[in-house]
C-alpha cells in the first residue's frame, strides 16, 4: 500500500511540473523588444538610412532565404528566446508593413540597427533613437487595445517580457569613432552617463505598464572581428581596451538591476548579459561546433558589414554554422542561438515561473 502511495505521489509530481510547462508558454504571452541591431528584425528597411541588411547574402539561412533585415545570416537571439518561451520562432519588426497588430500581439520588435542609448549614437548613421522606440511603443499600446479591449491589453502588457539590448554602439561607433563624446566624457563617466538614460528609460517603461523586463548586457566588444582586425599590436587578438569597457559598463548595468528592483514595486528586472557565453565561445570555438571565430563569414571576414558585406559576397564562406560571426560585428544564427540558450537558463527562465 505504500508503495502504491509513493508511486502515485510520483506521478502527481511528474503531472503537475508537465502542466507547469504547458501553463508556462502563457505566463509571458508577448516578447517586446527595443535596442539596436543585435534585435533589429527590418526595422531599417523603412528609414532613411545605410545600415540596412535587407539584401543577399544575409537571411540565406533564415526561412526561405530571405533576407529579412536581421544581421545575421538567419535568426537572432530574440527570435530564439521567442521560440524558447513557447510563443513563436520570430520577433517581427513593427515597420514592416506585411505585420498587423494580430502578430504584434504575441511579439514586435521596435529596435534599429546601429542606435545606442545616446541620441548622438543614433544620429551617426540616421537611425532611429531610443526616444523614437519609446513612441511607437505608445502607439502599439493604443492599437493593442483597440485590438485586444482595454483590460486584456493591460494584462498583456503587464505579463510581457519586454528586452532591451543595446549600448555596444554607444561605444564603438560614437565614444571611440566620433570627437563629440570624447571630449566630453572620460570612458567612466560616459558609461554614467548611459547608465542614467537606461534608468530612465525603465522608467517610463514601468510607468507604461512594463513589469517583466530584462536588461541586456554589451558582449565582448574587442572581440569582434572588425576590431580584432585593427589590433594589429596584439596580434589580432580580442582588444582588451574593449572588453574592460564592456566588463565595467555591464557591472553598472547590474548595479541598477539590483537598485531598481529595490525602487519600483512589482517590478522583475533581471540583467542579461552576453559576455560571458560569447567570450568563452570565442575562446574554445571548437567546444561548441565552431571552426573559426576571428573571422566573420561573410566576404573577407574582416571589415565588412551592410552594403560591403553584399558587395564582396562571392568571397563569403559556404557554411555559416562553421563561424562564430557572420559579418565584422554581428553573430552568425548558430551563435545566436547559444546565446539565447544561455540567457534564458541563467536569466529569463525565472518569468516562467
Amino acid at each position: 500500500m505504500e508503495g502504491l502511495r509513493k508511486k502515485l505521489l510520483l506521478c502527481t509530481t511528474l503531472l503537475l511540473q508537465l502542466l507547469c510547462l504547458v501553463v508556462a508558454g502563457g505566463k509571458v504571452p508577448a516578447i517586446i523588444v527595443f535596442g539596436d541591431s543585435s534585435v533589429d528584425a527590418g526595422n531599417n528597411n523603412f528609414i532613411e538610412t545605410v545600415a540596412r541588411s535587407n539584401f543577399q547574402p544575409y537571411g540565406r539561412d533564415f526561412q526561405g532565404g530571405k533576407p529579412t533585415g536581421r544581421f545575421s545570416n538567419g535568426r537572432i537571439a530574440t527570435d530564439f528566446i521567442s521560440e524558447a518561451f513557447g510563443i513563436k520562432p520570430y520577433v517581427p519588426a513593427y515597420l514592416d508593413p506585411s505585420y498587423n497588430i494580430s502578430h504584434f500581439a504575441t511579439g514586435v520588435a521596435f529596435a534599429s540597427a546601429a542606435t545606442g542609448y545616446d541620441n548622438a549614437t543614433s544620429d551617426v548613421l540616421s537611425v532611429m533613437p531610443l526616444w523614437k522606440q519609446l513612441e511607437y511603443y505608445k502607439a502599439y499600446q493604443k492599437k493593442l487595445s483597440t485590438y485586444l479591449g482595454e483590460k486584456k491589453a493591460h494584462d498583456t502588457i503587464t505579463k510581457s517580457l519586454h528586452i532591451i539590448s543595446l549600448g555596444t554602439n554607444d561605444f564603438l561607433e560614437n565614444y571611440y569613432a566620433m570627437p563629440g563624446r570624447a571630449s566630453q566624457y572620460t570612458p567612466s563617466e560616459y558609461q554614467n552617463f548611459l547608465a542614467k538614460i537606461a534608468e530612465n528609460f525603465i522608467h517610463k517603461l514601468y510607468g507604461l505598464g512594463a513589469r517583466k523586463i530584462s536588461l541586456g548586457g554589451v558582449p565582448p566588444m574587442g572581440c569582434l572581428p572588425l576590431e580584432r582586425t585593427t589590433n594589429f599590436a596584439g596580434g589580432n587578438d580580442c582588444m582588451s581596451r574593449y572588453n574592460n569597457i564592456a566588463l565595467e559598463f555591464n557591472d553598472k548595468l547590474n548595479k541598477l538591476t539590483t537598485k531598481l528592483n529595490k525602487e519600483l514595486p512589482g517590478v522583475r528586472l533581471v540583467f542579461s548579459s552576453p559576455y560571458d557565453i560569447l567570450l568563452n565561445v570565442v575562446k574554445k570555438p571548437a567546444q561548441y561546433g565552431f571552426q573559426v571565430a576571428s573571422m566573420a563569414c561573410c566576404a573577407t571576414g574582416m571589415f565588412e558589414m551592410g552594403y560591403a558585406c553584399s558587395r564582396a559576397s562571392l568571397f563569403s564562406c559556404m557554411d555559416a554554422s562553421k563561424y562564430v560571426f557572420w559579418d565584422s560585428f554581428h553573430t552568425t544564427e548558430k551563435t545566436n542561438g547559444i546565446i539565447a540558450n544561455y540567457l534564458v537558463k541563467n536569466a529569463l527562465a525565472q518569468f516562467l515561473h
